[in-house]
């Protein structure tokens, strides 16, 4: 398992963003969302080599019962979390944050 987790600022970004506008529709949804994205990350820190390589070494993890992925890579000791993004945002976006 790795234990280094690394978010990026733009991640956390995302996260923020994500979190107010479900928990704008309805109280203790933004955390119900935090919830299922942490688990996503718990689920990379298990096994990150599980989730498909979408782009270089970059890979993509859904977030359960969210239209949301994870883009992240990994090394021996660290998991660097890029973006966290809704399935049918512009492939751009994300991307553009991996080159």
């Amino acid at each position: 398992m790795i234990e280094k987790v690394v978010i990026l600022p733009e991640a956390l970004d995302d996260l923020v963003e994500s979190r107010t506008w479900y928990e704008d529709r309805s109280v203790g949804l933004g955390d119900r969302f935090l919830d299922r994205v942490n688990e996503g990350i718990d689920r990379i820190r298990k096994n990150p080599e599980l989730y498909e390589r979408v782009y270089k070494d970059y890979r993509r993890a859904i977030v359960h019962r969210f239209p949301y992925v994870i883009f992240y890579e990994f090394s021996v000791d660290t998991i660097t979390v890029y973006s966290v993004c809704h399935s049918a945002q512009d492939p751009q976006k994300w991307r553009r944050r991996l080159s």
